[in-house]
């Protein structure tokens, strides 16, 4: 008689369905602890699977914890402990709403309509010289496929991204750049740097729904600066700036998220000029830049890393799996990030960073950009011209990058209850009120245009028309 179900038909392999039919029955406690289960041979037989399928189940529940080899014997239940809520000094659910989306668009078994996620979908990414370039480095043999990395990061990389940072009219030396584990773990450990609890961070409102949860993890006040079209609104900043001593700007000149606006040279000069008067750095968060094909001008260009702290990725354009982006500023502050970096997470991956450094320097890089530039110009107009026939208002003139802003039509549904409704049908939507520093927004919503295609489009119509 067969203990578990094994389905032959199912996308999921019989060793997964193993594991997770033993894990199941033994965290239920369906099967008592000490109890003998059977032998391989005997498993195998009277479930009709290979020996070596259920060797390799019986491999991973031994590690796990769920079953005991006992020498000579076979295999028992283990003593699996179901961990209890751990009280702990970092409070989460300072996050809020923001781990919702998280939570959403990461999870196992994705949603098969995903506009609200804030990547490229996987078949854009050139996934072809990823592997082209970890099969480069597995040829080579040598320290890098075992070894810690330096603090600073793979050298031949940063000295291509000082090339790469001389293009966009930024001058650095290679002792100005830190590797770090993409733009979040940058971000980071600015932060960790710059702010003690209760220290005072400006940062655009609407922003990045990721930045709200950390600062609030680091006991920040937040102030929201209104984002207008053509960046940060100066008049707002200057009243916050009457009655507060913020230590850090956190904003994006080129293709801000979630509004996909770029700061205006007018409103960037005036930008540096009052953080020179009030004494704050400027953390410029330039992951979606490369998306632009014809950027205006950087903060870090027009500052040259005097105040402004720049931070750049390629998890949006090269691999997310890769986690690779970097920290550009004045080399004192280098030294110390270099520091935090070292605390908190030892090294970065030199395999990973290689990898990149391969993607650059060959060439492939710039080439898949440009092909990316083309494909977001066509999903957008799609995207825009779809949602607008729905009844959404778009956000000023986005003409370039991933998102779109846009208002939520009149009707029984605010844009968060619209996001619930939609799990419903297999989407995950970005409701606005994540974006925003005092959790309103409830009319807005962001639209990532190359998941926002004409079957989600027509999904949204009809989830909108039965509400």
């Amino acid at each position: 008689m067969a203990l578990l179900p094994i389905n032959r038909h199912d996308e999921q392999p019989l060793v997964e369905q193993i594991v997770q039919g033993f894990s199941q029955r033994i965290e239920q406690r369906s099967m008592r602890s000490g109890s003998k289960v059977p032998s391989i041979r005997r498993f195998a037989e009277e479930h009709g699977v290979s020996r070596f399928t259920v060797v390799q189940a019986y491999d991973r529940l031994v590690a796990s914890g769920h079953l005991q080899s006992r020498k000579g014997s076979g295999f028992y239940v283990g003593k699996v402990a179901i961990p209890e809520k751990v009280h702990t000094a970092c409070q989460l659910d300072r996050a809020g709403d923001v781990l919702w989306l998280l939570r959403q668009a990461l999870k196992d078994g994705q949603y098969r309509f995903q506009p609200g996620c804030g990547w490229l979908p996987a078949d854009w990414m050139d996934a072809a010289n990823v592997q082209r370039s970890l099969r480069q480095l597995s040829r080579n043999s040598g320290a890098h496929l075992v070894d810690y990395s330096q603090a600073g990061g793979y050298v031949p990389l940063r000295q291509q991204l000082v090339r790469r940072l001389e293009e966009a009219g930024i001058r650095a030396e290679v002792p100005q750049i830190v590797t770090c584990h993409g733009a979040s773990h940058g971000v980071d450990l600015v932060c960790r740097l710059m702010l003690r609890p209760g220290d005072k961070v400006l940062i655009d409102d609407p922003a990045y729904f990721n930045l709200f949860g950390m600062l609030k993890l680091f006991g920040a006040e937040v102030l929201a600066v209104p984002r207008l079209e053509d960046g940060p609104d100066i008049s707002v900043l200057k009243e916050l700036l009457a009655l507060h001593k913020p230590k850090l700007m956190i904003t994006t000149a080129i293709l801000h998220n979630p509004t996909s606006s770029c700061i205006s040279p007018a409103i960037a000069y005036e930008l540096l000029k009052l953080a020179e008067q009030h004494n704050f750095y400027i953390l410029e968060d330039d992951i979606y830049g490369d998306l632009h094909p014809n950027p205006g001008p950087r903060l870090a260009s027009l500052d040259q890393l005097n105040r402004v702290i720049y931070v750049s990725s390629f998890s949006k354009t090269v691999s997310a799996a890769l986690r690779v982006g970097y920290i550009a500023c004045r080399q004192d502050l280098t030294a110390e990030l270099m520091d935090l970096k070292l605390l908190t997470q030892l090294t970065s991956s030199e395999i990973a960073e290689r990898a990149v450094h391969h993607t650059l320097a060959e060439g492939l890089y710039r080439k898949h950009v440009r092909r990316l530039h083309g494909r977001l110009d066509e999903a957008r107009e799609c995207a825009s011209e779809g949602l607008e026939k729905l009844g959404f208002e778009i956000f000023g003139h986005a003409e370039h990058g991933m998102f779109v802003w846009a208002t939520v039509p009149d009707g029984p549904l605010n844009s968060s209850e619209l996001a619930q409704k939609a799990l419903e049908h297999d989407m995950v939507l970005a409701p606005g009120n994540v974006f925003r520093a005092d959790g309103q927004g409830e009319n807005s919503m962001r639209f990532n245009v190359a998941n926002t295609g004409p079957e989600a489009l027509a999904l949204l119509g009809r989830i909108l028309s039965g509400a």
